[in-house]
């Protein structure tokens, strides 16, 4: 009955344009927690709570950053069992991000390319949301936020956008992301290189030790990678988050790699491809960061999850922690139960 339902929900919702799709999808999530629905239809499995970071999360799964931009639906999505949230990506000012169409299916791989482009309403709206949230309760698992730089922030300032977005999210959240692998916002990814990385983590890093004295609480901070590294860059990568005691590494984001889709409808638009193609890339970083880490700081692993068995591989690569995302979209709810299931064991 759940994969029937399952498999009608999804013929509704890819009836629709993807942006529409997914904004209906939030004002369900929400609808179904504010009604009280959500407890009765998502069961949640009791499993072992896992320690990482100086944090507690309720278990291994996690939502990807990208389906809750805004902190619009936090209790909603929570509500599938999350043992963890990364809401945004959030820039200092608003922006639309770029032109639509800028989302493709690829339902015959489970795939997904976006352009999307950093949309979002800016940080004020994000902490307004966190704000009103952490005031009346609800979800208790642990919220994290994925930090990004405006458009038009030139590179050489990048790390004022994420130090800005960071000290103002700084007491409502309980992780932060350093997002400097998104394929699209033009120049980027060119801040993996190791001396523009290293002026943003050992700047984010001070910012941290002051605002944790400040605050009196220690916010982790992860840095977010690129599938598309080679292995000198993903060697130089691990080498400087050890150095500057980054707190752990997100790995993967979205690829520009084509290989398996190019001949499909829509599988040579621009933008960074997710879901099932993904899913190979994205374990091989894993397993070749794990061994330059070797246990030095955690990885959450993220990219191509489709099953619990996906989920569990994750981990198996290297990954102490899971997301997904473009999974949810083609699995639906079950997907989060099932890789809590699988991924209990650990």
């Amino acid at each position: 009955m759940n994969s029937l339902c399952t498999s009608l929900g999804r013929k509704a919702l890819f009836s629709l344009e993807p942006e529409d799709a997914h904004a209906f999808t939030l004002a369900t999530l929400n609808t179904l927690y504010a009604t009280g629905i959500s407890r009765l239809v998502f069961p949640q499995p009791k499993v072992q709570a896992v320690q990482l970071m100086g944090l507690t999360f309720p278990n291994r799964i996690g939502l990807a950053a990208g389906a809750d931009k805004n902190g619009e639906c936090i209790n909603g999505f929570g509500a599938l069992g999350f043992g963890f949230l990364e809401l945004g990506g959030v820039t200092p000012r608003p922006q639309p991000g770029n032109d639509k169409p800028r989302v493709f299916r690829l339902p015959q791989v489970n795939g997904l390319i976006n352009r999307l482009g950093f949309n979002n309403h800016g940080v004020q709206a994000l902490v307004q949301n966190l704000s009103r949230f952490r005031s009346s309760g609800g979800y208790q698992g642990v919220i994290g936020v994925n930090l990004g730089k405006n458009k038009d922030t030139p590179n050489e300032k990048a790390l004022d956008d994420y130090r800005l977005c960071y000290e103002q999210l700084y007491s409502f959240i309980d992780f932060a992301t350093i997002n400097v692998s998104s394929p699209n916002t033009q120049g980027l990814r060119a801040l993996q290189e190791t001396e523009e990385l290293r002026i943003i983590l050992s700047g984010m890093k001070a910012a941290q030790a002051r605002l944790a004295d400040q605050h009196g609480k220690y916010v982790p901070l992860s840095v977010k990678i690129a599938p598309d590294l080679t292995e000198l860059q993903l060697e130089a990568i691990a080498q400087l988050a050890i150095a500057e005691r980054i707190d752990a590494i997100t790995a993967t984001n979205t690829t520009t790699g084509r290989e398996t889709v190019a001949d499909l409808l829509y599988g040579q638009e621009s933008g960074g491809l997710s879901g099932a193609p993904l899913f190979s890339r994205s374990n091989q970083i894993i397993r070749n960061l794990a061994k330059l880490l070797d246990g030095a700081l955690p990885i959450i692993g993220v990219g191509g999850v489709m099953s619990g068995a996906d989920a569990k591989l994750k981990l198996d690569c290297g990954a102490s922690l899971v997301q997904f995302y473009t999974g949810l979209i083609y699995r639906g709810p079950q997907l989060v139960t099932e890789s809590i299931k699988s991924c209990s064991s650990m």
